[in-house]
């Protein structure tokens, strides 16, 4: 019979496409890699990995066996992960994925609570963009996401945790935006937005869904820094998460921030996979992240006028 180890081996395969990067995944020698995989060839008795000197590839049949072993190996960790779960419930390992617009924003200011509350747990945070962290989640390699909805989420278990709306940041030097002129600003060739892949540019053209937003193609930022370093230098104006701006994102900036309290707000939720062990865990953590971003909006923004 196979072993899940041989399953690992052939997951590493099959994500590197090179026997070396593979062993390097799986902490073996390439020599053990492949006899590992010669194994479960046998047992098996199909041919699953087509090597030459210039290239390595899956046989059709070897991408479907790969697919279900991603599923096994998730399930043997919720094992385990029940196992440990029944032991200590608020002491574990916890592998944390975050988008780039939530995570430096949140976590910082959860953190004290957390160690308090939870001193044996130990988290490890990792950024991404939302689809990676979905996938991520999926196939094992994330225990729990920190996200912002509207987005496709599957069969994941959500645990709302608050609303986020936005303010309109434009430069210091510019004229202070008005009822009348604010609705022209957002719909210029002014608007800049972080690049596509983050969902916070696809959130922000949507925070007025009967208004049809359109940003600047001619720039795309990779964080909400550089839009506020942009707006600064009096190039365009930008939509920046109340998040952020409680957490000092445009403290030093050259720019006036207006609030769009009629603006459709993005929802941060967690989510982790349906019917994990560490739910109890997971809905503590999620109590822990609403208090902490409920002191944060209670504290006076710093004024940026």
């Amino acid at each position: 019979m196979y072993t899940l180890r041989h399953l690992q081996f052939l997951i590493a395969v099959a994500d590197t496409l090179n026997f070396s990067r593979a062993a390097e995944l799986t902490f073996v020698t390439q020599p053990t890699l492949s006899a590992g995989i010669k194994e479960l060839e046998d047992r098996l008795g199909v041919h699953l990995i087509e090597r030459t000197r210039q290239s390595v590839m899956l046989t059709p049949l070897a991408k479907q066996i790969t697919e279900r072993a991603r599923a096994l190996l998730v399930d043997a960790k919720e094992i385990e992960e029940l196992a440990r779960a029944h032991q200590n419930p608020l002491e574990s390992d916890v592998r944390l994925g975050a988008i780039p617009t939530i995570g430096p924003y949140l976590i910082p200011q959860a953190l004290p609570s957390i160690r308090k509350e939870l001193p044996k747990l130990r988290l490890y945070l990792r950024e991404e963009m939302t689809e990676q962290l979905i996938d991520g989640l999926k196939k094992g390699r994330l225990d729990l996401i920190l996200i912002a909805l509207p987005f496709e989420t599957g069969t994941l278990e959500i645990e709302d945790l608050f609303e986020d709306g936005y303010q309109l940041a434009t430069p210091r030097a510019a004229p202070p935006p008005t009822a009348t002129n604010r609705a022209a600003l957002l719909d210029s060739s002014q608007l800049m937005l972080l690049e596509k892949g983050h969902c916070l540019q696809r959130h922000a053209l949507q925070a007025y869904p009967d208004q049809e937003l359109t940003q600047d193609e001619s720039f795309a930022a990779t964080s909400l820094t550089t839009l506020v370093a942009m707006v600064s230098e009096g190039l365009g104006v930008t939509l920046l998460p109340n998040l952020a701006v409680n957490a000092g994102v445009a403290n030093a900036g050259q720019i006036r921030l207006t609030p769009l309290t009629d603006a459709c707000p993005r929802k941060v939720v967690l989510a982790w996979r349906p019917n994990s062990a560490q739910k109890p865990l997971f809905e503590k953590l999620a109590k822990l992240l609403r208090t902490a971003h409920a002191s944060q909006t209670a504290l006076p923004i710093s004024s940026v006028t």
